[in-house]
């Protein structure tokens, strides 16, 4: 049963039942990823190339080597300012690339020291409401491409742009430029996403798929009328005409930069911004995944470096793990990394063979979808679960909710784990000790019974309770079971004993030691 579980069982990928989600799944993240790959690749100051170029090698490539099974990779709206900075600030792309190249290394690097396990320390708070403002995220940046106002800037997801505008006012902005052919294209696949899926004789057919169909039929019908679609409200993805043409695409690192401190300045903060992000998308996507796959995150780390190796060599532009691609991917139904693959194969043929097709699809189109996957990750449903689940849940959620829509994902982030890490150290302050009143007679006997696992994260809490204990009380301190008592604590329950008597206090200690060595994960395991 374990191999047949396994990821290395490579049978599983080609099941005809495994074929039959991944196969359709492919095609709608393939399609929602040329044209974010093409506007990250624009907004970072890049060949638009190059965005195509980072998306077939984050599908092919480090879905191949991953261990995620519903993750896809490819070029991140998270890096464009580092990108965009950086290419500027070294002088050339070819230099640039050698940074990418060296990133990728570093990421290998972390993958070996196991840096992954950082993962785990994500709270599942923190976790949940970066996916809920990713949604509101799609939800607010897809509206202005739904109503036909397409700016250069389709990969930016920041609250504050590149073109100096800022998610608001770029929604204002689309309200006086709404184009009627793009209303009407995205309101009917809206209509199509809504209402297909429900249609259980015809449901096999991706309701995605037939969106772009409609779109592409309802954008030539439109031509030479009032409700024609410009250029810029469709893709644009660059038509390759000869083998030459195809090769001349490629750029490659200038190795003689490497002794460049710059480069390495720029090649050690991709790598550290991109194995975050990596690893904050891993841990959702896991979340997200409905047979709850746990991905290893150290392999993750090695399989991006290979991508970033790859892509800095090619002249491809940094990847990360992509939530929204990878959402995408999970409610198109996808099972294995096989549609990750696939639909890096779909980006390289489609540049081959059918650039001209692609590029007669609306930008609304893509729009509806995307509206759709929004809705999804921040259902009204998942407020009201998380508010169910108490405070110490609620807020780290709805302030990285706020705080990733405002900012940007890795800030945002970072401001819901400080609120998250403040609650969890809040109940493991409270979690210290048990507190009892006993009765003995007519006298009251306070019993204090400490935690398995007692920290110096508990000291504070603990001094204040024995600070406060009435005069002339019977006090228990009891470590019986204690498996471990830091010594900061050992040294205040001692201080206390020792002065109880000038408050006519009596102080029992029970199963105490007077020294505590840091216990290994087996005796946990052993003793509980």
């Amino acid at each position: 049963m374990e191999k047949k579980n396994s990821i290395f069982n490579f049978s599983q990928y080609f099941a005809a039942s495994t074929v039959k989600k991944d196969l359709p799944a492919s095609i709608v993240v393939f399609l929602v990823a040329l044209p974010l790959c093409l506007g990250i690749a624009l907004a970072s100051g890049a060949p638009l190339f190059a965005g195509i170029l980072t998306g077939v090698i984050g599908g092919i490539v480090v879905a191949s080597i991953s261990g995620s099974q519903l993750s896809v990779s490819g070029p991140a709206a998270g890096l464009t300012v580092i990108v965009f900075g950086a290419i500027a600030s070294l002088g050339s792309y070819e230099t640039f690339l050698l940074a990418v190249v060296l990133a990728g290394i570093l990421q290998i690097f972390l993958g070996i020291l196991k840096a992954g396990i950082i993962a785990n320390y994500f709270p599942s708070s923190v976790i949940e409401g970066m996916l809920a403002a990713i949604g509101v995220i799609l939800i607010l940046k897809q509206i202005p491409h739904a109503v036909g106002f397409d700016s250069d800037f389709e990969g930016d997801e920041s609250f504050m742009q590149l073109n100096h505008e800022n998610t608001f006012s770029a929604l204002l902005s689309s309200l006086d430029m709404i184009s009627y052919g793009a209303v009407i294209i995205s309101v009917l696949s809206l209509l199509i996403m809504i209402y297909w899926p429900g249609i259980k004789k015809l449901s096999a057919i991706p309701a995605a798929i037939l969106v772009v169909i409609l779109g592409i039929v309802l954008s030539m019908v439109f031509q030479n009328t009032g409700l024609a679609l410009s250029p810029e409200q469709l893709v644009t993805i660059p038509v390759v005409n000869s083998y030459n043409e195809f090769m001349g695409l490629f750029v490659f690192p200038d190795f003689e930069q490497i002794g460049n401190k710059e480069v390495w300045t720029v090649a050690f903060t991709i790598a550290i911004v991109a194995s975050i992000e990596t690893l904050l998308s891993i841990e959702a996507v896991d979340k997200m995944d409905p047979y709850k796959r746990v991905s290893p995150t150290n392999r993750e780390l090695v399989a991006q470096g290979v991508g970033n190796i790859a892509s800095g060599m090619l002249g491809g532009l940094p990847m990360t793990s992509v939530i929204v691609r990878s959402s995408v991917n999970v409610n198109s139904g996808g099972k294995t990394k096989m549609g990750a693959i696939y639909h890096g194969f779909w980006l390289l043929l489609s540049l081959l063979f059918i650039p001209f097709l692609l590029n007669k699809i609306p930008l609304a189109s893509l729009a509806a979808i995307l509206l759709i996957t929004g809705y999804k990750l921040a259902k009204l449903s998942l407020f009201k679960k998380m508010w169910r689940n108490g405070r110490d849940q609620f807020i780290p959620f709805v302030v990285t909710v706020l705080a990733v829509v405002f900012t940007d994902l890795l800030k945002g982030v970072a401001i819901g784990m400080m609120i998250g890490i403040f609650y969890i150290l809040r109940t493991n302050l409270r979690n210290s000790y048990f507190y009892k009143i006993e009765k003995n007679g007519e006298k009251n006997v306070i019993r204090i019974k400490l935690a398995q696992e007692v920290s110096f994260l508990n000291k504070a809490a603990i001094q204040q309770t024995l600070l406060k204990l009435p005069k002339e009380s019977h006090v228990i301190i009891d470590g019986s079971d204690s498996m471990f008592i830091d010594k900061d604590v050992l040294e205040i329950i001692h201080n206390f004993k020792h002065n109880a008597f000038s408050k006519g206090t009596i102080v029992e200690i029970l199963n105490i030691r007077e020294h505590y060595d840091v216990p290994r994960v087996k005796e946990f395991v052993h003793n509980t």
